[in-house]
Parts: C-alpha cells; structure tokens; sequence
C-alpha cells in the first residue's frame, strides 16, 4: 500500500528499491494538483480498459450464443479487475511507466482507502456486527498465528532479526503499510525494509491468480471466500482485487474482513517498538495513546462513519446507489494502480531467503485460514 522515501536509494544510497517506493518519492516531489492528472488518466483509461474488455467479451458472448453452443464453445468469464491488473503490468513491465505518471499513479492507495470508506454504505452495523461474531475470533487467531510462525520461520532461515519483525508484521496485519510502520518504529535498516515489502508485493500479485482459483475449486461460498481472502492475503489492494474477482459480494467481505485486521496495526506496531526499545534498539515510546492514534488507519473510521449513517436511514435509496457507484469507480483506480506498481524487474533484485520464507510462510498461512474458515462456514454457518 505505500512506502516511505526513506526506505528508497534515492535517500539512503541503497542499490535496491522497490518500485513502490519511487512513486511515493515522486508524489512527494510533486505536490501540485496539476501534476497529479497525468497519472491519475492513466488510472481511469487503464480500469476502464479492463472494463471495456469484460464487456466486449459478455457482448460478444450474447451475440453468438447460439454458434459458442453448437459448437461446445465457452467464452472466459474474466472479471475486469484481473483484466486492469494484467493491463497495468504488461504497461509498467514492458514499456515502463514514464516520470510524468508516477506522482497520479501513486494516488491508488488514497483512491483504495475512498473506497473503503464509501463502501461503508453498503454495510449497515447489524450486518457488520453479525460478520464480527465470528470473523473477529478468527482475525485474531490468524494476526497470533501468523506473527510466531513467520517468527521461528525467519530464524530458521538465519535472517537479520529486524528482518523478521518486518516479515512477520507485513504478512499477519496489513502489508506493506504494516511494513513501513514498523520499520520507522523499530528502526529498522532501510535495506530491510525495501526486501520486506518487494517480498510482500511479490507474494500479493501471485494471490490475485492463485486464490480464485481455490475458492472455485472448493466451491466456497461468496462470504466463506472473502472472509478468507480477508484472512489470507496482506496489502489492502491485492485482498480487494481478489475478492472482487470472485465476487462483487466476496469482494465486499474481504474488505470488511482486511480492514478488521487493518485496525490492528497500532497495537502491533506499539508491541514490537516497546520489545526493540527493551532490548536497546529502538527509541523509547513516550506516550503510547499518542501513539496508538498516529499508526490507526484513519479510514477505518470513516467506514464505520458512513456505515452508522447507512444504518440509521440517513441516505435515501438513490443515494446509496450514488455512494455504491463511486466505491466501485474508486476501485476501479485501485486495481489499476495495483497492476501499474508491480514491476517484476525490481523484484527479482532483492534476493531469494526473504522471498522463501514469505513464499513457505504465505503457503501455511493461506493453508490454515482456509482450513478455519471451511470448519467455520460448515459448522457456525458463516
């Protein structure tokens, strides 16, 4: 989801860096609106693109039901959110993506958080805190599972301990978000940082092929699917993506589920920073509610804000119909910059230890999610 300009060559030197990291640095550089429209274009013609090709395919399918069926054809029935990826990393892994779309391109995580907010209005509190019950225990079993397996896994693998933490912390909570707040926390080694998150991205664009693929094999229903997805996969982008890929009703249920274990970060960026300062590696928290509030994902809040006012009857239908329309526009930015960030070429400079104990640990994890979630849906009902 974003990197710090800290953690870039361009500050520290550093010969690595992950792609994500340049743009963050060029829209800190560029701060007017103006520069801002190229990149943000790029979003919009990229998702609309993906659009247009799920439409043609559906059209064209209609238009020739009668030929695919005699002769026992089948059109694939491809969502655009995987034809937006595909389309931004054939861009940026081919021609590579110009300086003067960067600074836009980078506004995909302000584009992913304004639509999980404005999701928020098709989620009234009844149908949240009924999703809760359940899915609360199992976001907290997965965040301590996660940490301590990726923990004794990283040992295993003798890499540096900072290292770890960051690991650990970017594949239980949030990703690369979790990442850059740790790393500034904990202080961490820049270097450090930049292979965490080039093996979180790594890791996240295989679960967009990967996951779908599972919940159709198995049969999962739309809520059993996105509460897993919600479960399984790190950064915010990549779980939307896989969700809606499914489903726009699974999408809608990995997001809820990812921004549950979202709200958790400033409690675990707060553990590890009081553990490293223990150990005289870290500087010393002072106020810890202080805090607690800088690291809280603020769109949360707005969430559950328009979730409140959905509830209590506050939007008239169209209305909520407005509000629906621009969540799905948002995401359809979202998954463009999704594909537009993913450079293979950068990823494949950081090395293999991180990225097998991110592949090995990602594996287990997914493993064990499902396995919680399958036993959940047949027996709780979920």
């Amino acid at each position: 989801m974003g990197c710090s300009a800290v953690a870039c060559p361009r500050a520290s030197g550093e010969a690595a860096c992950d792609w994500t990291c340049a743009l963050v640095v060029e829209r800190v550089e560029k701060t007017s609106p103006l520069g801002l429209l190229p990149g943000i274009a790029l979003l919009a013609a990229v998702g609309y693109a993906g659009k247009f090709i799920e439409q043609s395919i559906t059209g064209f399918g209609k238009s020739h039901a009668a030929f695919l069926k005699a002769h026992h054809l089948a059109l694939p029935n491809i969502e655009y959110v995987l034809w937006a990826i595909l389309i931004g990393m054939l861009i940026t892994n081919t021609v590579g993506l110009p300086r003067i779309f960067r600074a836009g391109v980078a506004t995909y995580e302000f584009w992913l958080k304004a639509g999980i907010i404005l999701l928020g209005a098709r989620f009234i509190l009844g149908d949240i805190l009924k999703l809760g019950s359940v899915s609360l225990a199992l976001v907290c079993i997965e965040l301590v599972l996660a940490l301590t397996f990726m923990t004794y896994l990283g040992r295993g693998f003798k890499l540096p301990p900072k290292l770890v933490t960051l690991l650990a912390v970017g594949s239980s909570v949030c990703g690369v978000s979790a990442i850059i707040a740790t790393q500034g926390a904990i202080e961490a080694d820049e270097e450090d940082s930049s292979v965490a998150i080039a093996a979180i991205l790594a890791l996240g664009a295989l679960s967009l092929f990967l996951f779908p693929l599972v919940g159709h094999t198995l049969h999962m229903s739309d809520q059993a699917y996105g509460v897993w997805t919600g479960l399984a996969v790190d950064n915010t982008a990549e779980t939307a993506a896989a969700g809606a890929l499914f489903s726009e009703t699974a999408g809608k249920f990995a997001v809820l589920v990812k921004t549950c274990r979202n709200a958790m970060i400033g409690f675990v960026v707060l553990g590890y920073a009081i553990y490293w300062a223990s150990r005289g590696e870290a500087a010393v928290i002072g106020n810890k509610a202080s805090f607690l509030w800088k690291k809280f994902p603020k769109f949360v809040l707005g969430f559950l804000l328009i979730s409140t006012l959905a509830t209590f009857g506050v939007f008239d239908k169209a209305q909520l119909t407005a509000l629906g329309n621009l969540s799905r526009w948002a995401f359809l930015l979202t998954f463009a910059g999704v594909g537009l960030r993913t450079s293979f070429k950068d990823l494949a400079k950081q090395g293999l230890k991180p990225f097998a104990v991110g592949a090995i640990g990602e594996v287990v994890i997914a493993m064990i999610t499902l396995g919680l979630v399958l036993g959940a849906d047949r027996w709780l009902h979920l």
